[in-house]
């Protein structure tokens, strides 16, 4: 009798709402999230639940005591994303190992590797949640933890079925591989929706003759915690600020900005940054890269903030580089760099006014210089 009811309760059996997913907003899950709530909306889960956004407080609550190794800041504070989560009501802690990276400028580079300290960063803080008892086990929360390469999205549906099958009920790898296309289906329609605001913004500055701001850096310092919100300071200027992972991809766009260049056999394709940077293996590093060459060209950029973390060693060769591209068309550079926990309110403010003071200044003759490098501005951009 036990087994025909057993057998009973399986037609919905995949029947998952009893299952609550815990994610950590961290690192490059600020990159890929939409992917993770499409991948785990189509399982049917019941409840996906991502950590808040970094803070002092939820590192000194939830994360201390828990660091296992000397790392940069965005890296220790996953101490405290997963501390905190251990406080809510989930069953399955989520914290993807991320190898690489979804890039628009796949094919056009030689790979889109995460850091390596940022994919290990998991381990490395898992290890401080088991040094003295095993605190997922005492809270009755699986820890999964998948080794996730986006930039081979063919092997995703293994990795992934392998780490989850023991934890959501009579998942197979078929399914895994659909619910996957949905998570890239999610991410792709979040990420065209970014770039159409971005394209909308870059149309309002060349309407009104106005200049706007491109923020380099690494998407998680869109986290307040991990940027400290330096971006939204100079908005109430009347500056718009723009991320290089959401700037606009038309055709005509990058036909404008870069056609010339392709025509005198510089480069490739709009996408081809090996005229500027031959070590084309990590995924942010080659975007900002690119970011900043598209800077360098869009005439209502008239200047370029870059942010960078206390002791992150990918960014270190990059200053340079970045810096040149940028300064070359006569655009505007600015650095907040060692961003670590601690945010130097007075300081910032300081640094934003002066920035501001040189925009003002400055920004009509840029625009005025960039557009007399180009040939006619497109129809597109002024509609």
């Amino acid at each position: 009798m036990l087994k025909i009811l057993k057998r009973k309760s399986r037609p919905l059996g995949k029947d998952r709402t009893g299952i609550k997913v815990g994610i950590p907003r961290f690192l490059n899950v600020w990159s890929t999230h939409q992917f993770w709530v499409g991948f785990f909306q189509y399982l049917g889960v019941g409840k996906i639940i991502f950590s808040s956004e970094t803070s002092e407080e939820q590192y000194r609550t939830y994360g201390k005591g828990r660091i296992t190794m000397d790392s940069c800041y965005p890296v220790k504070a996953l101490a405290g994303h997963i501390g905190e989560l251990l406080h809510k009501d989930i069953n399955l802690l989520f914290v993807p190992m991320i190898y690489s990276l979804p890039s628009f400028l796949k094919g056009h580079v030689l790979d889109t590797l995460s850091c390596t300290r940022v994919m290990m960063s998991v381990e490395n803080i898992k290890a401080g949640f088991l040094r003295e008892r095993d605190e997922f086990k005492e809270r009755g929360i699986a820890f999964v933890s998948p080794f996730v390469p986006f930039g081979e999205p063919e092997l995703l549906p293994k990795y992934l079925y392998e780490a989850l099958k023991d934890h959501i009920p009579y998942l197979t790898l078929e399914e895994t591989g659909k619910a996957v296309k949905e998570g890239f289906k999610a991410l792709e329609s979040f990420e065209r929706r970014m770039r159409e605001k971005s394209l909308e913004i870059i149309r309002w500055c060349a309407k009104n003759q106005r200049p706007a701001l491109l923020v380099l850096a690494r998407p998680y310092h869109m986290d307040p915690g991990i940027g400290h919100e330096i971006d939204a300071e100079f908005q109430p200027y009347g500056y718009p600020v723009l991320w290089y992972n959401y700037l606009p991809l038309e055709d005509w766009l990058l036909e404008w900005l870069f056609g010339q260049e392709i025509k005198a056999g510089i480069i490739k394709s709009p996408f081809d940054i090996s005229d500027v940077w031959t070590s084309s293996y990590s995924s942010n590093t080659n975007e900002i890269i690119w970011g900043a060459k598209f800077a360098a060209r869009l005439p209502w950029i008239t200047g370029v903030i870059r942010l960078s973390s206390y002791e992150c060693g990918m960014d270190q060769p990059t200053f340079t580089p970045v810096q040149k591209i940028v300064e070359s068309s006569g655009t505007l550079f600015f650095k907040f760099g060692e961003l670590d926990e601690t945010k130097p309110a007075g300081s910032v403010k300081i640094r934003v006014e002066t920035i501001v003071y040189y925009l003002d200044r400055y920004s009509p003759k840029i625009i005025e210089e960039k557009l007399a490098k180009l040939d006619k501005i497109p129809p597109e951009i002024t509609k």
